[in-house]
């Protein structure tokens, strides 16, 4: 008798482990960071330690004090949200811009970069009496003081691919949470590195000169806005009242900016007691931060739109109940990417029209400052941080999550067909 085989089928796929599919959404995730809005303000400061590296033929070194400063501020963000949860707080990525002596801080700590940068006061540079190798270490820690400043900034931006694997590193395992959190942190870190490690971009640069002095001055620039935004940002959270300590505070920062600066170059006597002064003042503004952290916080926001209404969970159940459309929009004060979407996608007048003519029933969720019934929203449906948009289309169906980023033509889209394919 002959036996007859059955052809080959096809070989099955191995499945790819869950565990690596996080690490690469978190490694993904940390890479697109480098597009967000959030993460501009930062680019300044790495364009300068790019070309102060390759100038002084140090680019390698550089780029693994910037990775250093990512990774450690990274592994530091995952470790609080842990403790935070450990202890039962809601909290979630950028719940630190929740507080607004967190923001009030941060505005001043870019401002004091600022006037670094235009020449205030120097930290980083060739300061009399110093020598060269004092000099290469505090270029290193500039380098992984900008790692530090580049994570901090991009907190209030959620990039894509990051939700999923913030939301899964956050149930897993401690280890794995940081693990997660790392990854993050070497995929931000990664064009810097590359840059760092080709041997012509030393060619296409200029050399060093004028120029280099020039471009850090301008890039002061974007720091002083930056910190201009973060103030309007506290305005949302602590209004008028915390305005005024986060600018009372700035001007103490600025003031121990200027006497450091004035006395650096002085006798010895002289440059102690600027020291004092400087320090003087900053534990002075320190103490502000402690009326701003108790400001209450606003009933209203400035980012309600016309036609929108305040999101609570009853409320969208009873909307759900009637069978109506609705379109639900968690956003915050100090989400870079919601306010753009809001701008180019959902307050055009076209998508205005479109709600108005399907019925859509549009809830704002301001999570500014904690709320539970907006952190839960969020978890249920896989997120960690804001932006998140769901479109609930008529009838009793299941909302479906839209992209984070959004265009006028994909919400209307939608909303015309009445639901996501």
């Amino acid at each position: 008798s002959v036996t007859i085989q059955a052809p080959p089928g096809p070989v099955p796929k191995t499945p790819v482990p869950p565990w690596l599919r996080l690490l690469g959404l978190a490694f993904l995730g940390g890479l697109i960071l480098n597009l967000m809005p959030c993460v501009f303000p930062v680019l300044a400061m790495k364009t300068i330690a790019l070309a102060e590296s390759i100038a002084q033929g140090r680019r390698r070194a550089h780029a693994l004090s910037y990775t250093a400063g990512i990774l450690v501020t990274f592994s530091a963000l995952g470790g609080a949200l842990l403790v935070a949860r450990s202890a039962g707080s809601a909290a979630g990525w950028g719940f630190q811009f929740q507080s607004p002596a967190f923001v009030a801080g941060l505005s001043w700590l870019l401002l004091a970069v600022g006037l670094n940068l235009s020449g205030v006061f120097d930290i980083g540079g060739r300061l009399a009496g110093t020598g060269h190798g004092l000099t290469g270490r505090e270029g290193h820690a500039g380098s992984f003081f900008t790692g530090l400043l580049a994570v901090l900034v991009a907190t209030p931006c959620t990039a894509p691919f990051m939700a999923a694997a913030i939301a899964g590193g956050l149930t897993a395992p401690p280890a794995m949470t940081l693990l997660v959190f790392l990854v993050m942190g070497l995929g931000l870190a990664t064009p810097y590195v590359v840059l760092a490690e080709l041997p012509g971009l030393g060619r296409i640069l200029p050399r060093p000169g004028r120029w280099m002095e020039l471009l850090r001055q301008l890039c002061a620039f974007p720091m002083y806005g930056a910190a201009a935004w973060l103030l309007w940002v506290i305005s949302q959270e602590a209004g008028p009242s915390g305005v005024l300590g986060a600018l009372a505070g700035g001007l103490l920062v600025a003031f121990a900016a200027w006497v450091l600066g004035a006395t650096q170059t002085a006798a010895s006597k002289s440059r102690r007691l600027g020291q004092s002064v400087s320090v003087a003042a900053l534990l002075v503004a320190t103490a502000v931060l402690t009326g701003i952290a108790g400001a209450p916080p606003k009933s209203v926001t400035a980012l309600a739109e016309p036609g929108t209404e305040p999101f609570t969970p009853d409320r969208l159940a009873a909307l759900r109940t009637e069978g109506r459309p609705v379109f639900v929009d968690m956003t915050a004060a100090w989400c870079v990417t919601c306010l753009v979407n809001q701008r180019v996608a959902l307050s055009t007048p076209a998508v205005q029209q479109a709600f108005a003519q399907h019925h859509v029933a549009y809830l704002l969720g301001d999570w500014t400052r904690q709320d539970p019934a907006i952190t839960g929203f969020l978890r249920r449906h896989g997120r960690d941080g804001v932006p998140l948009y769901v479109y609930f289309p008529p009838g009793h169906g299941d909302g479906i999550v839209l992209p984070q980023i959004l265009t006028e033509n994909l919400v209307l889209a939608r909303v015309d067909a009445g639901k996501l394919n």
